[in-house]
């Protein structure tokens, strides 16, 4: 049948997953950092996924397409909240098992950040430090997640962090500006496993080809259980 259903741009996605989120049929999910239309069956063509997005990725159309199927669409939803009580991959619940260890130093751990704010919103695109900065960009999260998060990545960087979920806006648009701006050297992203996560690792890639500029730059994983995920 031809209806009215969403079509979203994969060109102007971010990755933020905020439309996965808002969309309550389960119609959309992230692959491979990017917003897709999963099943035509589970999209009631209401839209409510449209003012979600912060890039302007999702429009309307009119094409042949499978009805939507409301019983589908329940019975999916029932089995999601049954395996994550918030329906979200990257706030499921679950318990991490440590051994007790023994600290064989009493020196406490000094801080490497290098400058402030560190907040992806609040840093100013032109600063004096960075002038030939290896740029780190973090999601929150990672910090927590990792035990060595300074001595591993904030040593010899500068340190940007945000979260891509909660923040609401769309990093790549500042992050190009800086790249643009100042003599960056390196960037190293780091993220979370969870999808939603993958947010931060696209604003820094798009930020990078907006820029103009040819800069080497890599993407570390952090599993929740706070490995260097493989």
């Amino acid at each position: 049948m031809i209806r009215k259903i969403i079509q979203i741009d994969e060109e102007k996605c971010n990755g933020c997953g905020a439309c996965a989120l808002a969309c309550h049929e389960g119609a959309i999910g992230m692959v491979d950092g990017k917003a897709k239309l999963l099943r035509d069956d589970y999209c009631d063509g209401l839209g409510d996924c449209l003012p979600a997005c912060p890039t302007g990725a999702i429009s309307f159309v009119e094409r042949e397409a499978a009805a939507y199927d409301e019983a589908a669409v329940l019975a999916a939803k029932t089995m999601r909240e049954q395996a994550l009580p918030c329906g979200c991959p990257g706030s499921s619940a679950k318990t991490i098992a440590r051994r007790e260890t023994v600290s064989v130093t009493t020196a406490p751990q000094l801080s490497e950040l290098r400058q402030w704010p560190v907040q992806i919103k609040l840093a100013p695109t032109n600063a004096t430090w960075f002038d030939g900065a290896k740029l780190l960009v973090a999601a929150d999260c990672t910090a927590y997640a990792y035990a060595n998060f300074h001595r591993d990545f904030i040593k010899g960087h500068i340190t940007l962090v945000g979260c891509p979920k909660l923040d609401g806006v769309d990093y790549a648009i500042k992050l190009t500006e800086i790249i643009r701006n100042n003599d960056i050297r390196s960037v190293t992203v780091v993220r979370m496993e969870v999808p939603c996560c993958g947010g931060i690792e696209n604003a820094v890639k798009t930020a990078l080809q907006n820029s103009g500029k040819f800069i080497p730059w890599n993407v570390v994983t952090i599993a929740t259980d706070g490995r260097i995920y493989e």
